[in-house]
């Protein structure tokens, strides 16, 4: 609703590039659930994805290439690119050269310094310019951040962060190719999504230090990293990423000077998008767990034992994301997530990838 009159805002039209996984099961469910956005066409030349397209959202246009897509570029509002990782780049590059704002799934590039160059475009021609971090808004993460702000856990002086699945065997295609082109493995695609979470969290890195493996009999890209960020502000985050991890440890370990938090399994959200269900706008719960999988604070004692005391766990609310993208774009305020954040993260993933290769600890300067 228009907040001056309370009439309905027209929707924003909403151009979506991708109806994989990421099109299909986060970005296209999320914008059609957002008031004030509405999904217009998707870009996919696989003739199932697009009959799939029009079926979940009705009366979406579907074409089979982006140049189709931006020869309406004056119809849009908004585009998303949720293709594969080797055409982010150029494809936000012609969107800002179109005039369009851009959200872009993560990661927006393959590096800071790619990031940084969209961001001045972006600035240059005052469109707004966004990473896809959903989750900053899992359920398990805004329970972290509300104990930290809260001060639950004293001074923080570890962040452990697991990313962990059990996939011993390879599906193949561009997420798991070995050509670095394609921005594939685990490093810059679950790495994207802790590395950020931690800096969110704790501030710039000052140091990292990484080690990266292809362990699965015919894996071409990193399936089993493990980094290690000293943060300015001296908090240490540990994280794992791994898609070879036969026992799965604890999603997040946060360990301060008064107390600890744990906290196992996964936000629900994925799964809920994944069967289909949609986050609605009459009231019915969305993001919401169980008692039982709920973590523990405590201290001294050990979470699988009983030890400590049980913390609910917020709601995830990935639709958070796309309402924050529709008030910018409607007042030019700050977007949830800024390019400058996504080179960030990135100088990090970087940093991981040479101190991996290099077995060394890796210095970052700061940029500003």
């Amino acid at each position: 609703m228009d907040g001056t009159t309370g009439t309905p805002r027209t929707p924003l039209r909403v151009g979506l590039i991708g109806y994989g996984l990421a099109g299909s099961v986060f970005h296209a469910p999320l914008i059609a659930a957002t008031e004030g956005l509405a999904l217009d066409t998707v870009v996919t030349a696989d003739p199932d994805r697009q009959r799939q397209a029009v079926a979940e959202h009705p009366g979406v246009v579907t074409v089979a290439d982006a140049d189709a897509l931006f020869a309406r570029a004056g119809e849009l509002d908004l585009i998303v690119i949720a293709s594969p990782n080797r055409t982010h780049v150029p494809l936000a590059r012609t969107a800002l050269e179109a005039g369009l704002p851009v959200v872009v799934d993560k990661p927006l590039a393959a590096t800071a310094a790619e990031a940084e160059e969209l961001a001045a475009l972006a600035e240059d021609r005052g469109l707004l310019l966004s990473a896809f971090q959903n989750r900053r808004w899992d359920n398990d993460f805004r329970t972290v951040r509300k104990l930290i702000a809260d001060g639950a856990l004293g001074r923080v002086q570890r962040f452990e962060s697991r990313f962990e699945r059990w996939r011993p065997h390879p599906k193949g295609g561009w997420r798991e190719s070995g050509d670095p082109a394609e921005i594939g493995g685990l490093l810059y695609d679950l790495g994207s999504h802790v590395v950020d979470q931690a800096l969110h969290l704790f501030g710039p890195a000052a140091t990292v230090y990484a080690e990266t493996d292809v362990r699965r009999e015919g894996a071409e890209a990193d399936d089993d990293t493990f980094i290690a960020i000293t943060h300015v502000s001296g908090v240490r985050s540990h994280l794992w990423v791994s898609a070879t991890t036969a026992q799965l440890g604890p999603r997040f370990r946060v360990l301060g000077s008064e107390a600890g938090y744990v906290k196992y399994g996964l936000d629900p959200q994925e799964a809920a998008l994944r069967e289909g269900l949609r986050p609605t706008a009459d009231g019915t719960p969305w993001g919401v767990e169980a008692e039982s999988a709920w973590g523990r604070l405590g201290a001294g004692e050990s979470p699988r034992t009983g030890g400590g005391e049980p913390v609910p766990t917020l709601p995830g609310d990935y639709p958070a994301y796309y309402a924050a993208i529709e008030e910018a774009l409607r007042t030019g305020g700050r977007p949830p997530v800024t390019a400058a954040e996504a080179a960030d993260a990135l100088r990090v993933l970087e940093a991981a990838r040479a101190s991996a290769a290099q077995a060394r600890t890796v210095r970052i300067e700061a940029t500003r």
